[in-house]
């Protein structure tokens, strides 16, 4: 048995996410656009999922995001850490840039999409396999009819989408990450090959982003 939709949403903004610095796993909360962000989103998936249960990575910005929607739909948050961001290692909290000056190989190579070497980062498929592992065994708490909200990070969910669509973790790229409090939907496809189908992807409540990250006034 699985939820009948799964419902993977990103964190809103923090100032990281506005300056254009690597997270990673480090524990930072939304900024101010962030929380107008999480607080109009979550009014977005209230009305449009009415969600039974809802999950999140135990990372502060993950977790404020879900409990303003928990709040408005009278549910708690369950946390896992395997809902974690990919973890950078040494370059999280820098900029492209930074990382581009001191690690000019490595960084090229991770822009064409090839895994992190020597500076400590969690590889592409051992996040994929975590995520997934995770939405998997929340999923199967529940039935057709329910809809299970997941909060975590833009290439954490990537990554999962990619391992429940049963595509090569490694090698395929065809998915952008999403944009903050953004989300993807998927349901389970009953038996068939892949068993998840993604009928949803960067969904939000606003349709441009820069006025998204401009914050309420626009």
């Amino acid at each position: 048995m699985s939820a009948g939709r799964v419902v993977l949403w990103r964190h809103a903004r923090t100032g990281h996410n506005a300056s254009g610095r690597l997270q990673g796993q480090i524990d930072i909360g939304l900024d101010e656009v962030g929380l107008w962000q999480a607080r109009t989103s979550a009014q977005a998936l209230a009305a449009t999922f009415s969600p039974t249960a809802v999950v999140s990575s135990d990372l502060t910005r993950a977790r404020t995001t879900a409990g303003l929607l928990a709040d408005r739909t009278g549910r708690t948050v369950t946390t896992d850490p395997r809902l974690r961001e990919r973890s950078f290692g040494r370059w999280e909290g820098l900029t492209g840039e930074e990382i581009a000056a001191t690690w000019p190989v490595e960084y090229d190579a991770w822009r064409r999409g090839a895994d992190l070497i020597g500076v400590g980062a969690e590889t592409r498929s051992d996040v994929a396999r975590r995520t997934a592992e995770s939405i998997r065994e929340h999923a199967a708490a529940y039935g057709p009819a329910d809809t299970l909200v997941v909060v975590s990070h833009g290439a954490a969910i990537t990554l999962a989408v990619t391992a429940l669509l049963d595509l090569s973790v490694e090698g395929w790229r065809g998915l952008v990450g999403l944009d903050n409090a953004h989300w993807a939907t998927l349901r389970p496809s009953g038996g068939d090959v892949p068993p998840w189908r993604l009928t949803g992807y960067n969904l939000g409540p606003r349709d441009t982003v820069e006025d998204w990250n401009a914050g309420p006034t626009h």
